[in-house]
């Protein structure tokens, strides 16, 4: 067996000369992962802002719902979404399996509850440091609404990085769905999991050397986020 430095210069390697088979995982990984975080934010956030700006029957019932979401095995929502999709379920008409689609669905499902759940706790404590003005002047509920989210844009935004951290990372819904097809529905965790099981440990940590400078992005992005919001506080 190689030895590990051995193994991590070959996938150094691998990384650097820009192979066109893990170029195209990682575009696929990323374009996946965005389309699921955008589709998440357009559900989770106006749902998050609704929950945290207002008092209406069974709330507490729909905050516990939003908060054990959060923590949705990703085997199980992905065979639900294979059950969903499958030629037997109700959308197996559209073809969707074993298609990037039905991955972004998966994902999708994964970081909802992640968001909304983010954004009610932002928009709540902002909404009762606000709740005055807004009774004062009048504010009409879709007015608060959008003041809500635009004040707290920049933890929103936070909220997001944090919803892209977390469908990037995700390996068991997709690759139920998706079912890890070469050059079709291969991304970088799925294939992490197949080339170490194959042995192929050069591609497998070259790709996970790639997810932890996501990571590393991530987290410098949401650091300068906090930076900016903080500056914007004192303006």
């Amino acid at each position: 067996m190689d030895s590990f430095s051995g193994i991590l210069m070959e996938a150094i390697e691998l990384i650097l000369s820009w192979d066109s088979d893990v170029i195209e995982i990682i575009m696929l990984s990323l374009r996946v992962t965005l389309c699921a975080v955008l589709l998440a934010c357009v559900i989770g956030l106006p749902l998050g802002a609704i929950v945290g700006a207002f008092r209406f029957p069974m709330r507490t019932g729909v905050v516990v719902v939003m908060n054990t979401l959060m923590g949705l095995p990703p085997v199980v929502v992905g065979l639900l979404v294979y059950l969903m999709l499958s030629a037997s379920g109700p959308m197996g008409v559209l073809g969707l399996l074993y298609t990037p689609t039905a991955m972004i669905i998966a994902q999708t499902i994964l970081v909802t509850p992640i968001v909304a759940a983010l954004t009610r706790q932002v928009i709540e404590d902002l909404n009762l440091e606000y709740s005055e003005q807004f009774a004062s002047l009048g504010v009409r509920p879709i007015e608060r609404i959008f003041a809500l989210l635009w004040d707290a844009r920049y933890s929103l935004l936070t909220v997001a990085l944090a919803g892209f951290g977390r469908a990037v990372a995700e390996v068991g819904a997709v690759i139920i769905v998706g079912g890890n097809i070469n050059h079709v529905t291969r991304v970088m965790t799925t294939t992490i999991a197949l080339e170490t099981s194959k042995g192929n440990l050069q591609l497998a940590l070259a790709l996970g050397l790639i997810l932890l400078l996501i990571a590393v992005v991530v987290n410098i992005l949401l650091m300068a986020i906090r930076g900016t919001a903080a500056r914007a506080a004192y303006v």
